[in-house]
């Protein structure tokens, strides 16, 4: 293999747990986003027009959906003889078989694939963000610096700073101390989990320190690192960044996608976003339609109303029917009369006729709290929902239901049914 400046290893085995019913089977970068995206087209795409070739994806978790999306990678011009994009499961060694167990020793156990390109930086990316950046203009920070470690920086409201890893940096932006969430913060620069090392750093880190349990980089190689006393600096970030780990945050960042002036700008020419695209027929509107702020996918059927919403590709909306400030993912079929608002219908979800989803008054949810939160109606793939049913707000269903699953034909605020994987 000729040797290349720098690779990527993208870490994508995430479980995603707090997308709920969404990620049930499939892993968290494979999730829909913005009407004909997955999540990981987005850093993909910044590789590739930051002049990347070579990206190693490392998944885990319920790859068939991840794995199928990426291929050999030829949307993103990642189908390539030397480099390209290579996904990397964890495999069984003669002597042991094991799971990543966290995220350095996911690339710890993919040295070898390094070492057959001989890089003289490796740049280590999450699966689940959605952001637009210069992973080149990052490279030449680190060497300007000549750093052996370089961590990608946003400013954040200080009163935010405890959600993340804060980083303490003196006037040449060469970080001095670390704070894991503090309580306290005393910076507003938060770790994006955006690392450039040099290879031979990082391959000494690794292997030191490859009998440490769960080893990850934020907990453990980055501190080693700098209790050794290497140059480790933060390069700000200050473009749009989001991390797409709850159901509120990932509904938010769709529907900043419609606003009238989009934070987020999918539609620039020099910075595109690549994606697989599924041969589909053109979108049909009818008189009936009306729509009003809103991304429509390849495929749609639309004959009923639409505000405010993010549609996926192959999606019907039947005459009469109401959709409002929700994401509907690919190939949902929503019956006549049916209302629809702030709710997540996941691929493949049909819903009867004179449904209403998202109403009443909000409640706390009896299957977890923290996840099904937001006053977000959310809807696994490929579930049926019957028709004259009525579903509240902070609800979750996955599975195919029947009108003797709502009693009364109400599923309250706070409730769910789960039936998939029965």
């Amino acid at each position: 293999m000729g040797s290349k400046e720098m690779i990527a290893m993208l870490l994508a085995g995430g479980q995603g747990s707090r997308l709920g019913v969404l990620t049930s089977d499939m892993a968290k970068p494979a999730v829909a986003f913005g009407g004909k995206y997955r999540i990981i087209d987005f850093p993909l795409s910044n590789c590739i027009n930051s002049g990347i070739d070579t990206v190693g994806v490392l998944t885990q978790y319920q790859p068939l959906v991840l794995n199928s999306h990426i291929g050999i990678g030829v949307p993103w011009d990642l189908d390539r003889n030397n480099g390209g994009v290579s996904v990397l499961p964890p495999y069984e060694k003669s002597d042991d078989a094991n799971w990543y167990s966290g995220t350095a020793n996911a690339i710890y156990q993919n040295l070898q694939y390094i070492e057959r390109y001989d890089p003289d930086y490796v740049l280590i990316l999450s699966g689940d963000h959605i952001y637009k950046m210069d992973y080149e203009a990052m490279l030449d920070f680190h060497k300007q610096n000549n750093a052996d470690v370089t961590i990608a920086a946003i400013p954040v409201p200080i009163e935010e700073a405890s959600r993340f890893g804060v980083v303490i940096t003196d006037d040449e932006k060469r970080i001095t101390e670390f704070e894991e969430k503090p309580e306290h913060p005393r910076s507003n620069l938060a770790s994006m989990g955006i690392y450039i090392f040099s290879w031979k750093v990082l391959k000494e880190a690794l292997v030191e320190l490859k009998d440490q349990s769960n080893c990850d980089f934020g907990k453990h190689i980055i501190p080693y690192c700098h209790n050794l006393g290497m140059r480790i600096f933060a390069y700000e970030f200050n473009g749009y960044w989001k991390d797409v780990g709850t159901l509120g945050s990932y509904w938010e960042a769709n529907m900043e996608l419609v606003d009238l002036i989009p934070e987020f700008n999918l539609y620039e020419e020099f910075w595109k976003i690549y994606t697989k695209q599924d041969m589909l027929e053109p979108q049909f509107i009818s008189s009936t339609a009306h729509i009003e702020r809103a991304i429509i996918g390849a495929g749609d059927q639309i004959s009923g109303d639409v505000e405010n919403s993010v549609l996926g590709s192959g999606v019907v909306i039947e005459e009469g029917a109401v959709v409002r400030d929700s994401i509907i993912m690919k190939d949902v079929h929503i019956a006549k009369g049916c209302v629809i608002e702030k709710a997540i219908l996941a691929d493949g979800t049909t819903v009867g006729e004179n449904t209403k989803i998202g109403v009443g008054q909000e409640a706390p949810s009896k299957l977890n709290e923290k996840v099904y939160a937001f006053g977000l109606a959310t809807i696994g793939a490929g579930s049926e929902i019957p028709a004259n049913v009525e579903i509240g707000k902070n609800t979750a269903i996955h599975g195919k239901t029947e009108i003797s699953d709502y009693p009364e034909g109400v599923l309250e605020s706070g409730g769910y049914i789960i039936k998939a994987g029965e």
